[in-house]
């Protein structure tokens, strides 16, 4: 059985950083990718960072790409999203997750509980 546990949330002016770690427990298997997704209300939860462990492959949306970094630290089964230059557009909860690589939810088979991110104007 595979546990996420995101942490790192919070609220932070326009243009400022914050770093959403996740920690996870469990053997994942090979062809998994390790995805951020995120979901605003009222809108659709929507993939915007993912990692593949086996090759360290990193993907982005374009929203974020250049601001976002994913990471994975494996001494520690841990994996990181450091969002820099915040815009309120990214104000969401964030959710980790564990799964077939792609951008759809659909494709996720493990969820953690996400953090609130609060980006203010």
């Amino acid at each position: 059985q595979v546990q996420l546990v995101e942490s790192g949330g919070g609220s932070v002016q326009a243009g400022g950083s914050l770093r959403l770690s996740c920690a996870v427990t469990g053997v994942i298997a090979r062809k998994t990718c390790l995805t951020w997704f995120r979901q605003a209300p009222g809108k659709e939860r929507e993939g915007v960072a993912r990692i593949h462990p086996a090759t360290r492959s990193t993907y982005y949306v374009s929203s974020v790409e250049g601001r976002f970094t994913i990471s994975q630290d494996k001494d520690t089964n841990t994996v990181y999203l450091q969002m820099n230059s915040l815009k309120p557009e990214d104000t969401a909860m964030y959710y980790c997750s564990a799964g077939v690589c792609g951008w759809s939810p659909r494709s996720v088979q493990y969820w953690g509980q996400g953090t609130q991110v609060t980006v203010s104007s």
